[in-house]
């Protein structure tokens, strides 16, 4: 349940706002709050992130999450996959776009289309 873009977008949201709660990271990344709690537990059973609660909150439920030395090397290795995903879907769509360019072209020429001129 816990696949890499779904560990990627939880590091990264956790390492820059380690004081989300769980409902709020639910949101951003719009997954359900029942499969993020799995997700965080599943990233404190891994030792990738540790929960601190806040003592003097008035929220007796708020909690800090910080990324260990683990969980740093994780997001690390996380995100770098999470790159050459992106780049190969980057150039899948690319090649996509100007095969499209190229059949709308040939139809302009051949008179099929009045607004050919996609660029």
């Amino acid at each position: 349940m816990l696949d890499d873009d779904t560990r990627y977008r939880l590091l990264s949201l956790l390492q820059r706002n380690p004081e989300l709660s769980q409902r709020e990271l639910a949101d951003r990344i719009g997954i359900s709050l029942g499969k993020t709690n799995y997700c965080v537990k599943a990233l404190i059973d891994k030792g990738w992130i540790k929960i601190h609660n806040f003592r003097n909150s008035r929220n007796k439920s708020a909690y800090l999450y910080k990324l260990t030395p683990a969980g740093v090397h994780a997001k690390m290795q996380v995100t770098r996959r999470f790159l050459a995903r992106k780049l190969k879907e980057h150039e899948m769509i690319a090649n996509q776009i100007e095969e499209l360019r190229r059949e709308v072209q040939a139809e302009a020429q051949l008179g099929h289309s009045p607004d050919a001129n996609y660029q």
